[in-house]
């Protein structure tokens, strides 16, 4: 969709004039009365705060960091899910948080590109904290200019969760490799009247899951151009869009999973409502006990001429970082503080331990309160990982993706049309 003014122009040129017009449409968000130039002020903008998690932990740590700096306040913002849209818009009036921590995805994945955040590859050199990072976390934070876009910070697993004691009720034997044995997994659930596969196909969970069944037929290669260009018409993005539809017509997802989101999803899977869900560690770490005690992870189920050798699961190192302003650079010792705080051993244990995270940096902390989270680090090449395509996927085609997936978790929806939904979210962004 275009705009007269692209949004890369939007946090360009950032005009008075501009800013006047749009600041009062969103005169509720706290971003914009959040930006602080006190140099004795850090003022940090968090997805981290509420009911995310790892809120808890992190909150608690920046109780600590208060006590061992008690020269420097922290003004904490916490926005969730339009933490992107309030920064641009706090940004486009030169009143941006300082430190910004949220994903490398959709709107962000333009930051460096237009000057809205900076390249902390020098920070990261300077400080001494390139060494604690792991090298895949620091390749994909790393733009195809060598600019490194922010500190990175948590990581996922993003395995398939199976409820075993379910597939036991309904006389499944073993968990399913297959899509033949999953779809049979699926029929024996519903016949005693249990969800095979929840999803939430109207939302990201949808996309993601939908991207991963795709990929049963393409290389990383091939998956990359594909979400890149948004061509789904290779070989292998045709087959694996017809697999998908062969186990969505089979009946393997929940009922009216098109409507889903990952909240139902997630509900439905930890009441036990529902017998398998894909799930990534944020999500693994919420199994109550009483369930995660009969769960077991692995991988998505494959077919016959699948490129993989093994079922597959999703990676990424790419969830919450911590971006540096320029507003933030005008008070860089404050943020060397609050950088070196957050890497600290202690501090990254603690989310590892607390809260059942999975991080971008070298630990050798186990969350072992977390089983299913452990369970989930250890698959290692048990399995096969297809790419996560978010750092791929054009910014302007995030939302669009999303809206063709519901259209594809859809029952009757023939593969054509499935494609076809797919390569109108790039056409249309």
């Amino acid at each position: 969709m275009h705009s007269p003014l692209t949004r890369r122009g939007f946090l360009a040129t950032g005009s008075g004039l501009a800013a006047a017009t749009v600041l009062p449409g969103l005169s509720g968000c706290s971003a914009l009365t959040g930006a602080d130039s006190d140099p004795d002020t850090l003022v940090v903008h968090s997805q981290l705060g509420t009911t995310a998690p790892g809120s808890p932990t992190y909150l608690a740590a920046l109780d600590r960091f208060r006590k061992e700096n008690p020269g420097l306040k922290v003004k904490n913002l916490i926005n969730g899910d339009d933490l992107a849209q309030v920064y641009e818009t706090s940004r486009l009036a030169r009143k941006e948080p300082d430190v910004v921590m949220v994903n490398l995805y959709d709107k962000t994945l333009a930051w460096t590109d237009v000057g809205a955040t900076v390249d902390v590859k020098g920070y990261l050199d300077d400080w001494g904290l390139r060494d604690r990072v792991l090298p895949q976390a620091l390749a994909e934070w790393t733009d195809a200019k060598g600019r490194v876009r922010a500190f990175p910070y948590f990581a996922t697993n993003w395995p398939i969760a199976f409820n075993r004691a379910l597939l036991d009720r309904a006389g499944v034997e073993q968990i399913p490799t297959t899509g033949d044995e999953l779809i049979a997994a699926a029929r024996k659930l519903r016949a005693k009247g249990i969800a095979p596969v929840t999803v939430g196909g109207n939302d990201w969970t949808g996309q993601k899951l939908l991207a991963q069944i795709i990929q049963t037929f393409l290389t990383e290669d091939e998956a990359r151009h594909a979400y890149t260009t948004g061509d789904f018409g290779s070989r292998g993005a045709r087959e694996g869009i017809e697999y998908f539809v062969t186990l969505r017509d089979a009946g393997v997802f929940a009922d009216k999973a098109q409507g889903l989101t990952s909240d139902t999803m997630t509900t439905q899977f930890n009441t036990q409502a529902a017998a398998i869900e894909s799930a990534m560690s944020s999500a693994l770490a919420k199994v109550p006990e009483k369930v995660a005690r009969h769960t077991e992870v692995g991988g998505w189920p494959l077919t016959g001429g699948a490129v993989h050798d093994k079922p597959t699961i999703l990676r990424t190192y790419t969830l919450i970082g911590f971006w540096i302003s320029p507003n933030g650079t005008k008070k860089i010792d404050a943020v060397e503080k609050f950088l070196r705080f957050m890497y600290r051993p202690d501090t990254v244990s603690r989310f590892i331990k607390e809260s059942g995270r999975d991080m971008a940096l070298r630990s050798d902390t186990l969350s072992t309160d977390f089983p299913l989270v452990a369970a989930a680090q250890r698959l290692g090449s048990t399995v096969s990982q297809a790419l996560l395509p978010d750092v791929y996927v054009p910014p302007a085609a995030a939302q669009p993706l999303i809206t063709a997936t519901s259209t594809s978790f859809t029952r009757g929806t023939s593969a054509a049309k499935v494609r076809a939904a797919l390569e109108t979210a790039y056409r249309s962004a």
